[in-house]
């Protein structure tokens, strides 16, 4: 059972697509994906963004998420670990830009990246305050009917939120065919993809100190 009103999801539903579609680390690791791999690999991130984003939601509906926030070791470990993979990543990019011998001959598969995205979205503070904070104030609820609706609004917003990450990955593909008609272009995509990668790591390393 859900007390939850028309106009309750519709102001919801504008504040989560306005969020969503503005500028942000989500949408820039989007267009990084998907000019390093493609629009399977876009795609696939937009995937394993919504699967995070869906477990922050259950997690916040049923206080795991709060939980996180008292152990502090674990969620540092968490960041951590996102860290150095996106800066691995992005290290591996501006290496195979400066030396296209060295790229590999296959992109990542789906499910690799589907698993990368995974981590990236769970090791972002701001995803799990942002379920903690943003959700609740939209339901004014107790006990049971609290959790349902905050469950409800959380798996709503990643809805929203992956339809926009498909159009993020729509737009960056178009971006991707106009730049690899020049192997110039294609040196500074890949270079591109790599700052990216880099430049998220050093954020999450960033809120860890």
């Amino acid at each position: 059972m859900i007390t939850l009103t028309y106009d309750t999801f519709l102001t919801f539903f504008v504040a989560t697509l306005m969020i969503s579609l503005s500028p942000g680390p989500s949408n820039l690791y989007i267009m990084a994906c998907t000019l390093g791999s493609g629009k399977p690999g876009g795609t696939a991130a937009a995937l394993g963004m919504a699967v995070g984003s869906s477990s922050y939601a259950i997690g916040t509906a049923f206080g795991l998420a709060a939980l996180i926030f008292y152990v502090p070791v674990l969620f540092t470990l968490i960041k951590v670990l996102g860290a150095a993979y996106l800066i691995f990543l992005g290290v591996s990019a501006l290496r195979y830009a400066k030396a296209p011998h060295l790229r590999k001959p296959v992109h990542a598969s789906t499910g690799a990246i589907v698993k990368r995205s995974l981590l990236v979205e769970l090791s972002n503070p701001k995803t799990a305050l942002f379920f903690v904070a943003f959700l609740p104030q939209f339901t004014q609820a107790t006990g049971d009917v609290l959790v349902n609706e905050l469950l409800v609004l959380g798996l709503m917003f990643s809805a929203i939120a992956l339809c926009c990450d498909l159009l993020v990955v729509q737009l960056s593909h178009q971006l991707g065919l106009w730049m690899a008609k020049s192997p110039a272009i294609a040196v500074r995509q890949e270079q591109l993809v790599g700052l990216i990668f880099i430049g998220l790591g050093v954020t999450l390393v960033w809120d860890v100190l």
